[in-house]
């Protein structure tokens, strides 16, 4: 199982990779670095709370998982 902070950190990572890409692709899209932020904080704000929940909850399934002897 894993520590609380490890999923921490886990998932500001992932999202700060996300950030990255969503604003990439919003200036692609739309033209205009202001949007492309906006849209991206946006979604890195849901993303984060629903990835660490996602995680913490799968903590908890012992389907699937092998006990290391």
């Amino acid at each position: 199982m894993e520590t609380r902070s490890r999923s921490l950190v886990k998932a500001f990572v992932w999202q700060g990779l996300g950030l990255i890409s969503m604003i990439a692709i919003g200036w692609f899209v739309t033209g205009s670095f202001g949007l492309a932020g906006g849209l991206a904080v946006a979604n890195v704000s849901v993303g984060f709370v629903a990835y660490l929940l996602h995680e913490r909850v799968w903590a908890q399934i012992t389907w699937g998982k092998k006990t290391v002897e």
